[in-house]
């Protein structure tokens, strides 16, 4: 996702003369491209995150497409009074990109773990919020990210994610719509970000289980596709979300939200990701989407607990 969000961010600097990269002192090998072409409109602000979003809300007013890069947690918990009283608030035209969603760089302790990230900017008034599933769901989104008025927040991978989008469902996209992986007449599981091959993992499980189970990407988690949720409701009697992320607030809450709002038909939503908890465990992203049971064995095990009627 990292390579294709560069590309697609040196292709909108040259049709746009007003964009301008900022970088919190990290990411050089994959800027260096823009950092080469475009001298003059990229900036490294330093180990210094709140003061780097209140320069570009700054330059935002000023009149400049404003992209804040930064891992992790960095560009949006570390800086969000920022991104609330000097982005959000002033509708500044702010694009926040977080690398490293989820466990990305898990061996670097919860410090780095973006746990959180999703449910403290869906928060915010008039926030965009993206969570695209790979390269190609990046690249369909980038063109709404960059060129669309206001705060938006990207959330992508590090990079070397599998490819699991058809490049022509995603022509065109639209923002605030869910993208259908498969479909299903038992239940669904609906994913935002990376975690979608372990959706489509538990899916094939259940199949040879005898459960036809529906997936669905989302990479966009605010403004969610509540019609898309109110027709699976009139097809599906649960929906699991699936997220590598808290439970609380994040996919699985928007989901719930909305659900919750709708007058006729309602599925029972079952959140899957993160409990209430921060990791105090280390490791590699693989091993700790395991390791809390995010992975498609352990998916797979829970749709089919909550199917059979045992939780």
């Amino acid at each position: 996702m990292r390579e294709t969000f560069t590309r697609c961010l040196e292709a909108e600097a040259s049709r746009n003369p007003n964009l301008v990269l900022i970088t919190g002192d990290l990411g050089f090998g994959v800027l260096f491209p823009f950092m080469e072409k475009y001298p003059e409109r990229f900036i490294n602000a330093g180990i210094s995150e709140q003061a780097m979003m209140s320069m570009a809300a700054g330059m935002a007013m000023e009149g400049k497409t404003v992209v804040v890069y930064s891992i992790g947690n960095f560009p949006t918990l570390r800086c969000l009074e920022q991104i609330r009283n000097c982005c959000a608030y002033h509708e500044a035209n702010v694009k926040i990109v977080c690398v490293g969603a989820g466990f990305v760089y898990g061996t670097l302790g919860m410090t780095h773990h973006a746990t959180e990230d999703m449910s403290a900017l869906r928060m915010l008034p008039g926030v965009t919020v993206y969570a695209p599933a790979d390269a190609v769901q990046t690249e369909a989104v980038m063109q709404r990210f960059l060129t669309e008025p206001g705060v938006a927040y990207l959330r992508i991978g590090r990079g070397g994610e599998p490819m699991m989008s058809d490049p022509a469902a995603m022509a065109g996209y639209q923002t605030g719509k869910a993208v259908p992986y498969q479909e299903g007449t038992d239940a669904y599981i609906l994913t935002a970000g990376g975690i979608l091959p372990s959706a489509v993992q538990a899916a094939k499980l259940l199949a040879d289980a005898g459960y036809s189970v529906g997936v669905t990407s989302f990479p966009t988690v605010k403004p969610m596709d509540e019609a898309y949720l109110a027709s699976l409701c009139t097809k599906v009697k649960v929906l699991f979300t699936l997220e590598e992320h808290t439970i609380v607030g994040g996919f699985g809450g928007a989901v719930c939200e909305a659900v919750s709002g709708f007058a006729g038909e309602r599925a029972r939503v079952v959140r899957i990701g993160m409990p209430d908890i921060y990791s105090a465990i280390v490791g590699n992203q693989a091993y700790l989407v395991e390791r809390y049971g995010l992975d498609g064995k352990s998916v797979a095990a829970k749709v089919q607990t909550v199917l059979e009627g045992k939780a």
